[in-house]
């Protein structure tokens, strides 16, 4: 069906990286796994608290230990955090460990389907619509550069997105 054992899944937070891998996951018989999960679940704490007691460069550091052990695991369908792109180590692990899909949304759409959660430690701002635009600013080329298919979840329902990669996965559209 596809080169790769795993499905890494990219994106900006609110894309719908752990709703769309979840499904897919279950449509493709494979493992789920969300990066973030992972690590609130080796700590025991949620992000924000990380975020506060490590600052970012702590959690990123924790990101990326938790990104080296999950890529070697088979059969999985892995949603990544928004901003694991950020490490060369990763993007490298990634692309050459499996088929890397990048969901694409607008900076509004993100901004529609997290106003509400506060376990976002980086839209802990007065702006947060205008945070996610220099976050999209800065990320996109490499979201891009790591890619090999981009799906767009703009307006979509999880359905949808879930078919059309499936789709692309038989054809070999990547």
């Amino acid at each position: 069906m596809m080169r790769a054992q795993n499905i890494f899944i990219v994106g900006p937070m609110g894309a719908g990286k752990s709703t769309v891998g979840r499904q897919l996951a279950e449509t493709l018989s494979y493992t789920f796994k969300d990066s973030d999960q992972e690590i609130q679940r080796r700590t025991g704490v949620d992000i924000p608290t990380i975020f506060e007691f490590e600052g970012e460069a702590g959690f990123r550091a924790r990101e990326r230990q938790v990104i080296e052990e999950l890529v070697s695991e088979e059969r999985i369908v892995l949603a990544t955090g928004g901003g694991v792109i950020l490490s060369p180590e990763n993007r490298q692990d990634l692309a050459a460990r499996g088929v890397v899909i990048y969901l694409h949304c607008s900076p509004e759409q993100q901004h529609a389907r997290t106003a509400r959660d506060r376990n976002r430690p980086l839209l802990d701002t007065d702006d947060a619509l205008g945070r996610l635009r220099e976050l999209m600013e800065e990320r996109e080329p490499l979201y891009r550069q790591v890619a090999d298919m981009v799906v767009s979840t703009e307006k979509r329902g999880t359905t949808s997105v879930v078919k059309e990669i499936c789709r692309r996965l038989e054809s070999e559209e990547i």
